[in-house]
């Protein structure tokens, strides 16, 4: 019971970092980077409409957290759409370089963090005997 509570705390607590960032790049878009102030509109409706999902992404890590021992599939699903981001954002370090520090540590949450997140969660779950291999999205 006290690692199904930290767990669900841990969760809730990283995945505000989802929703934060991506409410400010909804409301700034890439003008909230810190740039010139100059931006192509396209990309910033880019951007803007990817911050929605990632806002979008740590909404749904939030709705693991109540029942979280039988919210497998959905922590699953969820951690692989956040790790397939990160490896793109690993991808993008090898063809273009460095990005600031900000990207580097979010590249660490998306491959390394949430993975170890999702190991946990299916060991809370293992220990409650609610993981089910049929399990549904709800």
């Amino acid at each position: 019971m006290r690692e199904r509570k930290a767990l669900q705390r841990t969760v809730a607590l990283v995945a505000l970092v989802p929703v934060a960032s991506g409410l400010y790049g909804v409301l700034f878009g890439l003008n909230g980077l810190g740039g010139s102030g100059l931006v192509d509109v396209s990309a910033d409706s880019h951007f803007r409409y990817l911050s929605g999902l990632h806002m979008g992404i740590g909404i749904l890590f939030w709705t693991c957290v109540p029942g979280i021992e039988a919210k497998t599939t959905l922590f699953r699903f969820l951690t692989l759409v956040v790790a397939l981001g990160g490896l793109a954002r690993l991808l993008g370090l090898a063809l273009t370089g460095l990005p600031a520090f900000l990207m580097l540590a979010a590249l660490g949450v998306e491959l390394v963090v949430t993975p170890l997140l999702c190991l946990w969660q299916a060991r809370v779950a293992a220990r409650h005997g609610e993981a089910t291999p049929r399990e549904t999205l709800g």
